[in-house]
């Protein structure tokens, strides 16, 4: 297995087993354990074929060819045995479903998968509750709980729970659903997405009402102008990139089996819809190793990439029997329909390669062909199967019907993000465009390392343009295009996300949509300067080209840094310069001071505020929390320096805990009966304490509840080794370790 050493980083990290905390398997046993475990199914069928297949299943991951989805690659041929990805779990009109679906879903974050949800059944907020006879809370509220629940469940020591929450457009609390996530510290467990109607999408165009439908009786309850609703959706998606949207009519049309249900939400990142209690397993297939060099260049093996797919086919469709299912009815609904989802990886790569443009009508027309390859060599694998193993359950009234496609699979295709299985493949992520071609790493010491993407050196170094002042260069501007004497013809095939034109990416989606059974995760990236109207233009071209669903991301919108400076600015015009005496120069810090410690438990760690007086009073503080070098500590660090110079310059104690106190985080707790907003927030409580005369010290054993640092930062930091995070396929992924949100 020829991985990269940060691949290797990634796989003991995270996927590899441990004994008392040690890993104790190389990457190689990490596939052998895979390939014998998803093997041992063929004996339902044919007990002479465990052996060869064990040996194909192995040498396609072990050639990087093919990896399935992380809990395949994690608890294969372990205790836990659950291997699927994405879940839907169904959301009835009453207490005991709603929290009857919230147990079942903490049971599968808890075994590594990720879950999807529509709130559209629930009734909206103020709604009668005849049983008791009081009003409903909505659908709003229970998303909230939903959230908190998730909070609280680590999934499987190496997963995060994450969560899709779909709300349909029709909904009496849409407009209320829509602006639930406006501040980026709300809901940070969950995507959200609109669910939008073909009625909705022609009274947008008309400019007219629509009606809102109750759903407790089915009856209309009033209207809203489609128009305003979405401008409403493009105002927040421009915000923070919440919600996105889903064309439900559009997924239903192409639902394989109608007569059993019908699809009211996605997994998290979009791509996967499903019926209420399917699940769905994912593969990938790395593009990047189908293509050989000739004479006259670089070409695709079609033989290959065919017998690939054949044996990732069968591959996923054995995972489904080998799958301990966490609920009874997942496992009777999955395999009923026995929906595999195969995708791809390394198509950014595969592009180069060829020397086509990402943005460019040749790469939209390969994306049509590697697809449909994919697809029609896949459905040929499934009937292949059905005469093995027969048609899957619901087959009889699904479309395939009378179609002479006796298929084993009611879905084979997916386009699904592959943020850590890339990296262990060493090849783009998913069909996204590359998204940096070199970048700066921080490594011991605060040394500066300078990353390369490796196909980018490789052809650097064959045309003899490399230098590491070259790359100094990208690494700071993130592009080459623009460069003026750098090669022309490497500035148009060397593209990364944010070069490329939002239409284009668009246009690269539908492609693939158009010979993908389920859907495509994709992100259409923005630049920040982006307006809402260029938001808008591509929901309606999303709309127009046959998408399902689309994601938009505006750089640096989930930063909160516009929301923050916002209120630091108004904060500051707001303050009497009476208060602050004139004084400009702080006055210096005596050799000797005096003061005490407070250990004070936050959602992000045990932090350490240190108050020290001189003889005019409070004169400096000294906070610590986290690693020395961690962003935590360095803003911790920032925090108190500011608060010192402040004190010795005038500023009123009170003044400064005013401006801190309430500041949330994503992770507040509950300790000696305070609730601890945030970090800033504890600061601010120790210095009530201190202004009162009080010891607010909270001793670390009566501290019932501990979380880690949220995994949905959106900032570019990894919350867990501080390298950099990417965000694309609607998902934040480390280039460094590997963390993601949605695996």
């Amino acid at each position: 297995m020829q991985i990269t050493e940060n691949a290797r980083r990634v796989l003991e990290r995270r996927y590899l087993k441990r004994e008392s905390g040690k890993v104790v398997e190389t990457p190689e046993e990490m596939l052998e354990r895979v390939a014998h475990n998803i093997a041992q199914v063929e004996e339902k069928w044919d007990p002479t074929l465990v052996d060869k297949m064990e040996q194909l299943f192995f040498q396609v991951m072990d050639n990087l060819e093919f990896l399935p989805n992380s809990p395949t690659l994690m608890n294969a041929g372990r205790d836990l045995q659950q291997l699927s990805a994405c879940f839907v779990l169904p959301i009835e009109d009453s207490m005991e479903s709603i929290f009857t679906t919230l147990k079942d879903a903490a049971l599968i974050q808890k075994s590594g998968g990720g879950t999807g949800f529509s709130f559209s059944r629930l009734r909206p907020q103020e709604d009668l509750v005849r049983t008791t006879g009081g009003v409903a809370s909505g659908p709003i509220s229970f998303l909230k709980c939903y959230n908190a629940a998730t909070e609280a469940v680590k999934q499987g020591g190496t997963r995060r729970g994450a969560n899709m929450g779909i709300l349909r457009v029709d909904h009496p609390d849409i407009l209320h659903f829509i602006k639930c996530k406006e501040d980026n510290q709300e809901i940070t467990n969950f995507n959200i997405s609109v669910g939008i109607t073909e009625a909705f999408m022609q009274a947008v165009a008309a400019d007219e009402d629509y009606a809102l439908i109750n759903p407790r009786n089915k009856k209309e309850v009033g209207h809203l102008n489609a128009r305003i609703v979405f401008d409403t959706i493009v105002e927040m998606a421009w915000k923070n990139g919440e919600p996105g949207i889903v064309f439900l009519d559009r997924i239903n049309r192409d639902n394989p089996t109608p007569l059993v249900g019908e699809i009211e939400s996605t997994n998290p990142c979009g791509e996967q819809p499903l019926l209420a209690n399917e699940s769905c397993n994912l593969g990938s297939i790395n593009l990047s190793k189908f293509v050989y060099k000739t004479s006259t260049g670089w070409e695709i093996d079609w033989s290959r990439f065919a017998e690939v797919v054949k044996i990732a086919v069968r591959f996923l469709d054995n995972v489904i029997e080998a799958n301990q299912y966490p609920i009874p009815i997942i496992d009777e609904m999955t395999k009923a329909n026995r929906k595999i989802g195969l995708g791809v990886m390394g198509f950014a790569d595969l592009l180069i390669r060829l020397s086509i443009a990402y943005d460019s009508p040749q790469g939209v027309e390969l994306a049509r062909k590697i697809i449909s390859f994919i697809q029609d060599t896949g459905r040929k694998a499934s009937m292949e199967l059905a005469k093995e193993r027969g048609t899957f359950p619901n087959y009889p009234g699904s479309i395939y019907e009378g179609k002479e496609m006796p298929m084993h699979n009611a879905t084979i295709t997916t386009i699904a993000p592959t943020g850590t299985i890339s990296i262990i493949a060493g090849c783009s992520s998913g069909i996204e465009p590359l998204f940096a071609l070199a970048f700066t790493r921080n490594v011991m010491d605060n040394d500066k390392l300078i990353e390369v993407n490796p196909l980018f050196e490789e052809i650097l170094n064959e045309r003899e343009v490399y230098s590491d002042s070259l790359m100094e260069t990208i690494a700071s501007q993130g592009s080459i295009r623009g460069i003026g004497d750098f090669p022309q013809d490497l500035q148009k095939v060397f593209v990364t996300a944010h070069d490329i034109s939002p239409k284009w990416h668009i246009q690269m989606q539908a492609a693939f949509q158009e010979f993908t059974d389920n859907a495509v995760s994709k992100t259409v990236n923005f630049p920040s300067n982006a307006t809402k109207e260029q938001i808008e233009e591509v929901y309606r071209l999303a709309y127009q080209l046959g998408c399902k669903g689309v994601t938009v991301y505006r750089s640096g919108s989930r930063d909160g840094e516009v929301l923050t400076v916002g209120k630091q600015e108004e904060a500051a015009s707001s303050e009497d310069p009476s208060k602050l005496d004139g004084q400009n120069t702080p006055r210096k810090r005596p050799k000797t001071t005096q003061g005490q410690t407070v250990r004070v438990k936050t959602g992000c760690g045990t932090l350490y505020v240190t108050i020290n007086e001189d003889d005019q009073g409070i004169c400096e503080v000294f906070t610590t929390i986290g690693k020395a070098g961690g962003c935590a500590s360095a803003f911790s660090e920032a925090t108190a320096r500011l608060i010192s110079l402040s004190l010795r310059s005038g500023v009123d104690l009170a003044q400064v805990t005013r401006q801190l106190k309430s500041i949330r985080c994503p992770h507040p707790m509950w300790q000696e009966g305070k609730l601890i907003l945030s970090c800033p927030d504890a600061i601010a409580q120790v210095f009530e304490g201190y202004i009162d005369g009080q010891n607010i010290q909270v001793d670390a054993e009566r501290v019932a509840v501990s979380h880690e640092p949220s995994a949905d930062l959106h900032t570019g930091v990894c919350p867990e080794c501080s390298g950099r995070l990417k965000f694309e396929s609607g998902c934040s992924t480390c280039m460094d370790c590997g963390f993601t949100r949605c695996g």
